[in-house]
């Protein structure tokens, strides 16, 4: 936990800093109510110790005023004039707990653990209503019940494994739901109570995203001003999920192990090992083994990561289930966009057996909603759903390039297929744009060309591409 000392007695403040780090927590000090009410302003703090005598400043005002500010935030309140009158108009007044100066260690342990019960409480109240906001609006696509018996088959694995302490390996495509089965392993789990911590590991670099999972010491980096804290701690008691673990940098692969096997680790910038009680489930679109070969990927947290692994199908390997997953997205756009929408003709239902789903649920979703939104009628039709039996991503439409936003939504530019009377160069510039836009990342798609990422930048640039395939006007970044 983190806590502001609130005293303008220094060397009382000072040695509650002291206490509270001793104990593996943290803590900072401030001498007076609105240095302590800025530092609120700036910061999240999870308690509050406040001194009731502050000088020229009443600290049961400044009280009220951080109440009205911060009202989730617990309050310890201590004063060397302790009595009941006291403790009974701070408690009114919104104070958490109160402690007589001086206290005893024990006594302060006992404050620590009563605080603590009330910030689990929060972190589940949190949680659940993140969990309803996220159901309310995503409408999280169901993952259970499959008719497909190689679906069924992944489930039973993963419901089995919930109910041990044991890392969760979950490999496939982009867009199959890998992330929507990790949670579902961890509310199937005895760790449902506890939270559940996503970290996307290619989406930072090495440094921010190892100071992402494991925290930092105030000075570790540059732009480092305060202490931090961690994935790993945030997900203490829970579950960490990291998604897209075959994109883990090198460098932080060994700390990652270390975390697996000792179930140890230290901040950035620090040398105090800490313990971690995490369950690990990873996720990637990666063929590890291929990238333990290549020496992109410890072998040995290969090994760790892969106690219990499953693959998540393609969803053109799903279709006794891909009309079930269209009109599960069909009934809640349709409700989101105010329209009473019966369902699919024969011929949309026909298109969509045909399509192939290289985006897979993702791209479903997207067609989808799509079709929700420009269907004239009370349902949708086969027009509504312009696809066709091959290789497409996210924006890519009916043999057209990704559409255009604002008033240019309807000017598509036309992919060139094999086979068709086109040059080389057409032809290429179709594939990299269907690669870049089916890719999870520029890695991934130079990966899949067969060139290096400068090389994919060049032809970008060239083909005044951006990074998902799209045409743009502007230079390419990198």
């Amino acid at each position: 936990m983190e806590f502001l000392i609130i005293d303008d007695d220094r060397t009382f403040r000072d040695a509650t800093c002291f206490l509270i780090e001793d104990d593996g927590h943290l803590a900072e000090g401030a001498p007076t109510g609105r240095m302590g009410l800025e530092r609120l302003r700036e910061d999240r703090f999870d308690a509050v110790l406040l001194d009731v005598n502050l000088g020229a400043e009443n600290g049961l005002d400044v009280l009220v005023e951080m109440q009205q500010r911060h009202p989730l935030i617990p309050v310890v309140v201590f004063s060397a004039q302790g009595d009941i009158r006291t403790a009974v108009e701070a408690m009114r007044r919104g104070a958490t707990d109160f402690l007589e100066k001086p206290f005893l260690r024990e006594q302060f342990h006992a404050v620590l653990a009563r605080l603590q019960k009330v910030r689990n409480l929060g972190q589940r109240i949190e949680r659940l209503e993140r969990e309803v906001t996220e159901i309310g609006t995503q409408q999280v696509e169901p993952i259970f019940d499959f008719a497909v018996p190689v679906m069924r088959e992944v489930m039973e694995v993963l419901t089995r494994a919930a109910a041990t302490p044991a890392s969760v390996l979950i490999l496939g495509e982009s867009g199959t739901g890998k992330s929507v089965a990790a949670r579902a392993v961890h509310q199937k789990s005895h760790l449902a109570e506890r939270p559940f911590v996503t970290v996307s590991c290619p989406s930072l670099s090495k440094e921010l995203l190892e100071s992402e999972l494991f925290g930092h010491v105030k000075g570790a980096f540059t732009g480092a001003l305060r202490d931090h804290w961690g994935k790993v701690k945030a997900a203490e008691g829970g579950t960490l999920f990291l998604d897209e673990i075959g994109d883990l940098p090198p460098e932080i692969q060994p700390k990652l192990l270390r975390l697996l096997q000792e179930r140890e680790y230290e901040r950035l910038g620090e040398n105090t090992t800490r313990r971690a009680e995490v369950r690990i489930i990873a996720a990637t679109n990666r063929d590890l083994r291929k990238r333990v070969a290549e020496g992109a990927f410890r072998e040995d947290l290969f090994f760790r990561l892969n106690v219990i692994a499953v693959t998540m199908p393609p969803l053109r390997e799903r279709h006794g289930d891909l009309l079930r997953f269209a009109d599960h997205y069909l009934k809640f756009f349709a409700a989101q966009c105010g329209r009473r929408l019966t369902g699919f003709s024969p011929e949309a239902q026909s298109r969509l057996a045909a399509h192939p789903w290289p985006g897979n649920l993702r791209e479903l979703r997207n067609a989808v909603e799509r079709a929700a939104i420009l269907t004239r009628g009370e349902q949708i039709e086969e027009g509504d759903l312009p696809l066709e039996a091959r290789a497409s991503g996210p924006g890519v439409s009916d043999g057209m390039g990704p559409v255009a936003g604002g008033a240019e939504a309807n000017a598509r530019v036309p992919l060139s297929r094999p086979g068709e009377r086109v040059t080389l160069e057409a032809l290429e510039t179709s594939h990299i744009r269907m690669i870049l836009a089916q890719a999870s990342s520029l890695v991934e798609a130079a990966e899949i060309l067969g060139i290096d990422q400068a090389t994919l930048y060049r032809k970008r640039k060239k083909l005044g591409l951006d990074a998902s395939g799209a045409p743009q006007t502007e230079p390419v970044g990198g």
